[in-house]
């Protein structure tokens, strides 16, 4: 026997025994005896271990307990259950007789074959009487010795103290790549921390220098944490300095400095504003025309999209639509002309100018302080010949967008412009057999992808563009992932997609309840654990809050075997910092 063997076998003997291997047991669910020494002990969630033989090799399989059971055969008598419901306890038999069954769903298995640990599978039952052990950090740490390079750590093992190895592979070829794009999907309710658990992945694929990562960030909660701004919500997690350490560049951008380049969002951001209904023209077909012909006919006199801001471009809009031929294409009887012509006339243009046109122009407009086209910024993050490729941020919340026109449409058509580029970019490097490896975040994904169709026709674009996205740019090298506060009305190709998904805390009941049990497959034991699950904001304090997972997927060398792993995650910075050996810890 080698010292490694030795190492492993003395590891295994010195963890705490807490039961065998019982009858009746398969490949897919092992049944447990609990020892008496363990039979008061917290043991749901748990990790554990067994060593057996297969193919005259030591395996280690590992897998948490997902239930506990009571059973005392006596009292399930009826004579007898009849004296216990009179007297409380019978005696010899109650507690006396009790026997404790837990089950235990293996997650992973690794081959001891002498010189290194190989991935394997639970290809025979164990006999009864195996021993069951607790599984500790150091005999993780040394199943997993070979891929302590790729491992990081997001928070313990639910309900445990040993931390759950995850690691979270770049999407391109060699080291500690996985060949692919993936897509991954983070769920819970409001508090449950996904917004967190979603920054602590960002940073672990941000320890690979030629992987980009590129954050539409809706709401600016990925952006308040780059620029260090403080939040009443989680724990402070700085964005930007531990990205600094990784040596990541950081590109933030506000929609102030973002500049449109596109005819047809000024043509589709005019449609929507006031505009055009101040000169009496209500939403509708003679709208779209006004705006359609207005863009086309600006840019015959030769205005660019950056000088639509300068009074001399607006100047030539009012004449353009002044003009009665321009006016026949939108409005055809000579009663709607008359009308439009009246309102013109009578209209104050310096008020036009001001409170309606310029909201619109600046958009466009090249000569603000830091700001830089859409498709340059794409262009920075595609760029492979960066041996160190950005984190690219880019807030599209309303306090950001003082000064300008913006709403939840102009938002949906932002983010279609930058979905659109993110999707040629990625397509036209495919065939130029370049690989991107690129991750895009996408958070409050139920608002711009959800299961029905939704009526306003700029926001059903943004979601058909990421049902599009979904399907054709992982072999491209750019993958998604999704956070969302539901899941049940979150588009199902988007959830068919998914490789990687972590659930927390509030999905257990009604719909949000049915969409996960046909995610997960129906394992009822593993649906109880989620259950268990406790409102993080239940706590008497916030130092005591347990943000905890149920995680389905390749995401971990513990889930090899498929089954969905449960942990809770970190809830101090200085613990993730810590553990995962940033910022100098």
């Amino acid at each position: 026997m080698t010292n490694k063997n030795t190492n492993i076998e003395q590891l295994i003997s010195s963890s705490e025994r807490i039961g065998t291997i019982g009858s009746p047991s398969s490949t897919s669910k092992l049944s447990l005896d609990i020892l008496g020494t363990a039979i008061n002990k917290k043991l749901v969630g748990e990790l554990a271990l067994f060593n057996f033989s297969q193919d005259g090799k030591s395996h280690y399989a590992l897998g948490q307990i997902t239930e506990v059971q009571l059973k005392n055969i006596w009292l399930e008598d009826p004579t007898i259950r009849s004296l216990a419901r009179q007297r409380g306890q019978v005696n010899p038999v109650s507690g006396q007789q009790d026997t404790h069954l837990g089950d235990m769903a293996v997650s992973a298995v690794f081959s001891d074959d002498s010189s290194k640990f190989e991935p394997s599978i639970l290809g025979t039952v164990p006999a009864t009487g195996t021993f069951i052990h607790l599984a500790t950090d150091q005999i993780l740490d040394k199943l997993l010795e070979r891929y302590r390079d790729e491992i990081c750590y997001l928070g313990h093992v639910y309900g445990s103290t040993p931390k759950l190895p995850l690691w979270f592979k770049h999407f391109g070829t060699g080291a500690h790549g996985a060949g692919e794009a993936y897509h991954l999907g983070i769920f819970g309710k409001t508090g449950s921390g996904k917004s967190v658990l979603a920054k602590m992945i960002l940073l672990s694929y941000a320890r690979y220098s030629d992987m980009a990562i590129f954050v539409i960030d809706p709401q600016g909660e990925f952006s308040k944490d780059v620029r260090e701004e403080l939040r009443a919500e989680g724990f402070p997690l700085n964005l930007s300095s531990v990205l600094s350490h990784l040596n990541k560049e950081v590109i933030i951008r506000s929609v102030r400095e973002l500049v449109l380049d596109r005819w047809d969002l000024f043509s589709e951001i005019l449609y929507e504003s006031a505009f055009f209904e101040r000169l009496s023209i209500p939403k509708g077909e003679n709208r779209r025309i006004a705006s359609g012909v207005l863009a086309e006919r600006l840019q015959r006199a030769h205005v660019t999209l950056q000088d639509l801001y300068n009074r001399v471009s607006f100047n030539r809009a009012w004449q353009i639509l002044g003009d009665g031929n321009v006016q026949m294409q939108f409005y055809r009887s000579q009663e709607s002309r008359d009308r439009f012509n009246t309102v013109y006339r009578e209209a104050n243009q310096d008020e036009f100018f001001n409170n309606l046109w310029l909201p619109v122009a600046e958009l466009f407009r090249r000569n603000r302080p830091n700001v830089v086209s859409v498709d340059n910024l794409i262009s920075q993050t595609f760029d492979l010949n960066r041996t160190r490729r950005p984190v690219v941020v880019i807030d599209l919340s309303r306090e950001m967008a003082t000064g300008l026109f913006w709403n939840d449409t102009i938002q949906a058509l932002v983010i279609k412009r930058l979905l659109d580029g993110l999707t040629y970019t990625a397509e036209h490097a495919y065939q130029q057999n370049r690989f991107l490896n690129t991750l895009v975040i996408l958070d409050e994904a139920h608002r711009l992808a959800p299961r029905e169709k939704i009526e306003n026709e700029k926001q059903e674009s943004v979601r058909l563009s990421l049902l599009d996205a979904v399907r054709t740019t992982r072999k491209y090298g750019l993958g998604w992932m999704f956070i969302s506060q539901t899941l049940s009305s979150l588009h199902r190709e988007i959830i068919g997609q998914l490789r990687i998904c972590f659930f927390g805390f509030g999905l257990a009941l009604g719909t949000e309840f049915m969409s996960l049990k046909e995610i997960i497959g129906g394992d009822p034991n593993a649906l109880k654990l989620y259950q268990s699950f406790r409102d993080p904001h239940s706590a008497f304090d916030i130092a005591s809050r347990q943000y905890a997972f149920m995680t389905v997927g390749p995401v971990s060398p513990l889930s090899f075997a498929g089954t969905p792993l449960f942990l809770t995650a970190f809830n101090t910075l200085e613990e993730f910092l810590r553990i995962n050996g940033l910022m100098g810890y």
